[in-house]
């Protein structure tokens, strides 16, 4: 649905994107995450036609977005960063005017009207002016704009900024709510907000890919294995020599409690390392009283990605 193969976009003296590539299948919900600065505004941009990359190329649905811009148009949402509204205008006079723009009209603008109203939770301010709303309407008015036209791709721009937490699960339902209907990307610099809505996602850092895939695999090949907890009710002192032993054990980290003792356990991803603990523990006569594996988390995942990736430019450099 969406090709972005390779490119390349300069600001003056700065590099913003260096040879970026990914691609995202129609239906699909994709997570573009990266820290403030790291270059998803600028990929969105290109993607949804408002710049041009300096090299590379992008399509969307088969369609150059350089050479038909306005065909692209056509069929992408758009909620940029900075929502552009106008603020002498109620919330209906928008929305209609942006409908009109989009080309409804009667029947078909007054459903999407409705549609997108409920949806986004703007009932309530349907006739106050823009102005007066608060930054998290502003972001529900923005949403209900790059919706009206009810178009086949969304592109979003931290979408729930300025929103409480309320606002926030509405938001994130309405998103699982279109998957398979429409393809979506959305972009965050707050690592919490992409997992309760996607499995997979892209990782930008300073203009650069650095990871593209599910987020437990990337997790996996971040971290560099698995995660284990262990708990059990004998002697720390001797359950910890036991645990380093074990040959798929990189590393033992006591952890406190109250009665027995507990570990953080990592290992390779290749080995089953629960089944090596419940072994040892039958062959000791350990009693366990914990046993399960943890994923991690995006921010241990983000961190390490990023990590390695500043470490490989520095070793080239």
């Amino acid at each position: 649905m969406i090709e972005v193969r390779g490119i390349t976009k300069s600001f003056g003296t700065m590099l913003a994107l260096d040879d970026v590539s990914f691609g995202i299948g129609r239906g699909e919900i994709l997570g573009f995450l990266g820290p403030n600065g790291a270059g998803k505004s600028t990929t969105m941009k290109i993607i949804t036609t408002f710049l041009a990359p300096d090299s590379g190329s992008v399509t969307v649905d088969g369609i150059d977005v350089l050479e038909k811009p306005l065909d692209v148009r056509g069929k992408i949402g758009y909620l940029p960063e900075n929502v552009p509204l106008y603020l002498d205008m109620n919330v209906h006079e928008y929305l209609t005017f942006v409908g009109r723009a989009r080309g409804l009209e009667g029947v078909a603008l007054r459903d999407r009207l409705d549609w997108c109203v409920e949806a986004c939770g703007l009932v309530t301010e349907y006739m106050k002016n823009i102005g007066e709303l608060s930054k998290g309407f502003r972001q529900r008015t923005g949403l209900a704009q790059a919706l009206i036209h009810d178009p086949e791709i969304l592109i979003l721009d931290e979408p729930t900024s300025g929103l409480d937490p309320l606002q926030i699960i509405g938001i994130r339902d309405l998103i699982k709510s279109l998957a398979g209907s429409k393809t979506i990307i959305f972009s965050t610099h707050i690592l919490q907000e992409v997992a309760p809505v996607t499995d997979r996602v892209v990782i930008i850092n300073e203009g650069r890919i650095i990871a593209d895939g599910k987020v437990d695999s990337l997790s996996r090949e971040a971290m560099g294995g698995v995660r284990l907890y262990v708990g059990l009710s004998q002697d720390s002192e001797t359950v910890e020599s036991s645990l380093r032993s074990l040959a798929e054990v990189s590393e033992v980290k006591p952890l406190p409690v109250e009665n027995g003792c507990r570990f953080e356990l990592l290992g390779p991803f290749t080995t089953d390392l629960t089944r090596s603990v419940v072994d040892l523990a039958r062959n000791q006569g350990w009693d366990l009283t914990e046993l399960h594996e943890a994923p991690f988390n995006l921010e241990e995942t983000f961190i390490s990605l990023t990590k390695r990736a500043d470490d490989g430019r520095k070793g080239v450099a």
